[in-house]
């Protein structure tokens, strides 16, 4: 998610989207579910934030994109 992409249809917005999810499941999923085995609630409750954060960054991200892009125009 660091490097800029270029999204012009919505095939591409799909696969930018895949890939990103792949990304928040294997990173702050896998810690959420290691806390629910592990850990105590606090440590669940931690991980469950992490991971909604996560999700709220990829969607502003986007809409960050949508924003540049309209400014162009």
């Amino acid at each position: 998610m660091e490097d800029p992409i270029k999204i012009d249809n919505r095939g591409d917005f799909g696969l930018w989207a895949i890939e990103v999810a792949k990304q928040i499941v294997s990173g702050e999923g896998f810690e959420l579910a290691r806390a629910a085995r592990d850990g105590a609630d606090d440590d669940v409750r931690a991980a469950g934030n992490a991971l909604g954060q996560a999700i709220t960054n990829a969607l502003m991200e986007v809409y960050d994109g949508l924003l540049e892009g309209a400014e162009e125009n």
